[in-house]
């Protein structure tokens, strides 16, 4: 456990105000749920005397003092697990996470996570809540994450992301070919009868919106790239499918397994085999905690996914020749490759 005592004076022209809210904005490195939690366990006084009522209104001109405890994460173990980093400061990680990474310790995993390692690399990262992961991907999704190495950092990133104020896009080979990109929104919750699953639902769910757009077109399956403005679990996983467009290699969402009709044997056993969901987080975009300055990361696609998409690419090529033969030179298939279409309902979405 890390403690902090923080003193203050509350100002006068707060009078009437409740004191939580009051103390957040005081000690703005420190969420107000965290607040709320040290007034109700007595750490907060005024003049002395505490106060365990977060709702208190208070007078102004009180001397505060609160004694700030963090719990450190004591619970888990250290263990020296790779990472790839792609920026590092006094304040901030983004990491690239590799498919098959679980983040967090959890039931099934242990250990073995992102969070271990983390606690290996980074040892003071252990006076952080959850060593400083505010955000998660699913353990078979690839791609960037930022995580805070103090507490100031963390419940910065905290509010942006509950701001929907970090920009995270998403490469993703759907099921299906997609016509033209769109948003769906469309809530999401706990599945009613599958506590493992995600679904849509109309009642009970929480608000969700997702923006997608048709990069390049196959056969049977479609390259999109997908905008989160909520980050709900499952989210895209759960609105592709739910559009008639489950990601390749979903092994919970993603229904039955479509091979091109006269696909090369190699390339429909890659394709059988793809036992992940084709799904990567490679851009990442926030305000930093400490300097405010917009920061912006890229990372390229794993290398299974780009054979994936090498693999798609050439099973169209080879169709397309056969078709071309079988018709004596007449192609009568139309096969426009790498079409990109604009986002079509946010306008503020960055284009590339």
């Amino acid at each position: 456990m890390s403690s902090q005592r923080l003193e203050a004076r509350i100002p006068t022209d707060k009078m009437g105000q409740r004191l939580d809210a009051v103390l957040a904005e005081l000690f703005s490195d420190y969420s107000r749920n965290r607040i709320q939690d040290w007034i109700r366990a007595g750490q907060v006084t005024l003049d002395g005397v505490a106060h365990k009522k977060p709702n208190f209104k208070v007078f102004g001109d009180e001397s505060v003092v609160l004694l700030a405890e963090i719990e450190d994460e004591v619970s888990y173990q250290a263990q020296d697990i790779p990472i790839d980093v792609v920026y590092e400061d006094d304040d901030i990680l983004v990491i690239n996470k590799s498919a098959g990474l679980v983040v967090h310790p959890g039931a099934g995993n242990p250990d073995g996570t992102l969070l271990n390692a983390l606690l290996f690399h980074y040892e003071a990262i252990r006076e952080v809540p959850r060593a400083g992961i505010v955000h998660r991907l699913d353990k078979d999704t690839s791609g960037l994450m930022v995580v805070a190495k103090n507490v100031p950092a963390q419940t910065h990133l905290v509010e942006q992301l509950q701001e929907h104020d970090v920009e995270r896009v998403y490469d993703a080979i759907v099921v299906g070919k997609m016509i033209s990109g769109g948003t769906i929104s469309k809530p999401i919750g706990r599945h009613p009868t599958d506590r493992k699953r995600m679904a849509v639902l109309t009642v009970g769910g929480k608000s969700a919106t997702s923006h997608y757009r048709v990069l390049e077109r196959f056969r049977e399956h479609t390259r999109v790239r997908v905008k989160l403005e909520t980050g709900r679990t499952h989210q895209i996983r759960v609105h592709m499918a739910y559009l008639g467009f489950p990601l390749i290699g979903d092994p919970v969402y993603g229904g039955r397994l479509r091979i091109p009709q006269q696909m090369m044997s190699e390339f429909a056993d890659y394709l059988r085999g793809f036992k992940r969901q084709a799904l990567h987080a490679g851009q990442l975009s926030l305000t930093h905690p400490r300097t405010g300055k917009t920061m912006k990361w890229k990372v390229s696609m794993p290398d299974d996914m780009l054979e994936l998409i090498d693999i798609l690419r050439d099973d169209m090529e080879d169709f397309q020749a056969m078709k071309h033969e079988d018709y004596m030179g007449y192609d009568e298939y139309d096969y426009d490759d790498g079409v990109e279409v604009e986002w079509v309902t946010d306008a503020d979405i960055p284009q590339e």
